[in-house]
């Protein structure tokens, strides 16, 4: 890349990362990619109805369609007295971009924005299929919901998530799903505890049965992960009552070909197994669900459960990628995310060949001091590159 093409990479990246753009506030970040799409030619710019956008190049015959993914929401970073440059001023040091959002991620962002441009300049269209470029939103709270207006819109054949992966590819991830269990009491006075039913003394039976729950295992993505993360009684606080009411919310890393029944079952048998050594028990277990305004005022809303995926490492497109990046001198590794993308909507439920290729370390994100190395930023806009070559010109 010359110098030339890699300033203004930076000088984008950093455009984006001033726009603070929280979950459901990703406005100014919107309209700053939708202006550089412009900018660089796109056919076609278009804001969905949760605001994600949209960018269209085509080529001049007809091919697949290959979408580019990135998120331009982004975590908080309210802490910013422990940063060490102010979290929305993209302050340059030590060849590293410093920001909320450079690794998660705006950095990929930029890198497939620009990338996409130069291919279809530097070949004046001349390829069969269209380019898509997706800024999506609500992602930190929905990973694959607003993507589904997305994929309805492009119809991709190819999907490429930018999620950081240090430019290695990833042809698979764990899915989420957030179970809530809630026990059910006798509110009494706690003098008299003997009148009522304490609610979280149940929950803390059934917390015992369900960590004795053997988790699924996949050779590649490894386990189910079934874990407590919150717990919560009513009344809070307590004020001398014996609480009526105990809810427990589990977080449940999802594998290839699990479906909420079979996820929730075990759960549900352990709840009817407790259920009969003690009559009077009374719980129950469901996926949570939530609901969001998106900053253009429409409600996204979905339960959380949001599919693995696992694609071939020798499928002939997954080779196709790794040859040509291999030519260009970046020899990439295959492997898998160890956490929730977009592509649990794009691969999970939609089956479409989607792989992931981003800049900069996945431990990097939601950090203080989150950054990203300029170097990768480049290296990331070349390896973009090289994926249209491998999918549209060969």
């Amino acid at each position: 890349m010359d110098e030339t093409r890699s300033a203004e990479l930076v000088e984008f990246c950093r455009n984006l990362i001033r726009a603070r753009s929280y979950s459901g506030q990703e406005a100014e970040a919107a309209a700053v990619l939708a202006d550089e799409m412009r900018a660089l030619g796109y056919d076609e710019v278009v804001v969905d109805r949760y605001g994600s956008v949209i960018g269209t190049i085509n080529g001049n015959r007809p091919g697949p369609t290959v979408l580019f993914d990135g998120h331009i929401d982004t975590v908080p970073a309210e802490n910013a007295e422990k940063w060490t440059y102010p979290p929305f001023e993209a302050r340059i040091a030590d060849d590293r971009i410093y920001g909320r959002g450079t690794s998660d991620m705006k950095g990929a962002d930029a890198a497939f924005t620009k990338a996409v441009a130069w291919f279809a300049a530097d070949r004046d269209r001349d390829f069969a299929g269209k380019i898509c470029v997706a800024g999506v939103v609500q992602e930190e709270c929905f990973e694959g919901v607003a993507s589904r207006s997305v994929s309805s819109i492009t119809k991709p054949d190819y999907v490429i998530i930018g999620e950081s992966s240090r430019c290695n590819l990833k042809i698979g991830q764990r899915g989420r799903a957030e179970i809530k269990i809630e026990t059910h009491g006798v509110p009494a006075h706690s003098a008299n505890p003997e009148m009522g039913v304490n609610a979280v003394y149940t929950m803390c039976d059934v917390i015992g049965r369900v960590r004795e729950l053997v988790p699924t295992e996949h050779p590649v993505l490894g386990k189910g992960i079934l874990e407590l993360v919150d717990i919560k009684s009513e009344p809070y606080p307590g004020a001398s009552v014996v609480p009526e009411s105990c809810s427990a919310t589990y977080d449940r890393r999802l594998l290839t070909g699990e479906t909420p029944a079979s996820v929730l079952a075990p759960v549900s048998k352990a709840l009817e197994e407790l259920g009969e050594d003690d009559p009077a028990l009374s719980a129950t277990a469901h996926f949570t669900r939530a609901q969001e305004t998106c900053y253009t005022g429409e409600t996204i809303s979905a339960e959380r459960f949001f599919p693995g995926w696992l694609f071939d490492r020798d499928a002939d497109w997954v080779q196709a990628i790794k040859a040509k990046l291999d030519e260009k001198g970046f020899f990439p590794e295959i492997t898998q995310y160890n956490f929730c993308t977009n592509g649990s909507h794009y691969a999970g439920e939609a089956g479409i060949r989607t792989i992931g290729l981003g800049p900069s370390r996945e431990d990097l994100a939601h950090t203080v001091d989150e950054y990203i190395e300029i170097s990768e930023l480049a290296k990331a806009a070349e390896c973009y590159y090289g994926v249209l070559e491998a999918l549209l010109l060969g």
